[in-house]
């Protein structure tokens, strides 16, 4: 089968599964506790192919995801603070496991496990900082900030390809990605930005503002959208980079003409902490 049309079924299903499971709580956290233990699962499997390399895959794959859970529990209010505890006593065994293992380079085995968690596992747990809002009558599941974040990432990611395939001249990054152009990824942002400024009209007939906690203007939807739009390159680029260090092109096949979950997922992983510090920057305005 043609790779186009490979490509184009497999992103119909991926967007379909992301956008539906923002319709529940439940799905939302299904999906992304998924994703995340995939994710995790693929980075250290990849890193274990490393010389003097020997990553514990299945605890920091558990690990991850019982992190996006403990922090799934704690945003809706169901769990108290103390469900992080098991999580923390988990980094703790791995960190001393090594004093026993006798592994032939420890350091590497530390880095690359702490690094599944800061790169993979708190980024898209902080989704669960976007989705879950609370005011004056409780905690409420809000959609529209979350999924406007992987929205602006599908439109600056077509945008970025048709305007840099049309007009793309001067190099963005040719040492880790030469692909990418200044013109595509300007011509992305500036699709973004006016996505942001429809979206900040529209959504006020959609759902009522009180359904959500950040009620923001069309400007601040405008650089909600240029930060994910900035943070997503450069978690694309990061990406880019750690797959160079390891010499691969892909992150692995489980998404037929996409690759990986890290190709899929890399630039959500820049952008969904940036955009939560963006957003609680605006409340402390």
């Amino acid at each position: 089968m043609n790779n186009f049309i490979v490509r184009t079924i497999t992103s119909v299903f991926f967007v379909a599964a992301i956008v539906s499971c923002f319709l529940r709580p439940e799905a939302m956290i299904f999906l992304f506790a998924l994703v995340t233990g995939m994710t995790i699962w693929e980075f250290t499997g990849l890193v274990n192919n490393r010389n003097r390399v020997s990553v514990n895959q299945m605890i920091s794959t558990v690990a991850g995801v019982y992190f996006f859970l403990a922090m799934a529990g704690f945003c809706s209010g169901i769990t108290p603070p103390s469900v992080f505890v098991p999580y923390l006593v988990t980094l703790i065994y791995l960190m001393v496991a090594e004093l026993y293992l006798k592994q032939e380079d420890p350091v590497h085995d530390w880095a690359y496990t702490m690094m599944s968690q800061l790169y993979i596992a708190l980024p898209l747990s902080l989704l669960n900082v976007l989705a879950f809002q609370s005011d004056a009558s409780g905690i409420h599941f809000v959609w529209a900030i979350p999924l406007s974040v992987f929205v602006f990432l599908w439109i600056n990611d077509a945008g970025a390809y048709i305007c840099g395939s049309l007009l793309g001249k001067h190099k963005l990054f040719p040492r880790i990605s030469p692909g990418k152009s200044w013109e595509g990824s300007i011509g992305g942002g500036i699709l973004v930005i006016l996505a942001a400024v429809l979206i900040s009209h529209l959504l006020p007939s959609i759902t009522s503002l009180s359904s959500f906690h950040f009620p923001l203007s069309t400007i601040e939807w405008a650089g909600l959208g240029l930060v994910v739009v900035i943070f997503g390159t450069w978690g694309d680029l990061v990406e880019s980079l750690f797959k160079r260090t390891l010499g691969i092109k892909d992150s692995g096949h489980i998404l037929p003409g996409h690759g990986g979950m890290l190709d899929r997922f890399d630039s959500t992983l820049m952008a969904v902490p940036a955009a939560v510090v963006y957003l609680y920057t605006l409340q402390m305005l």
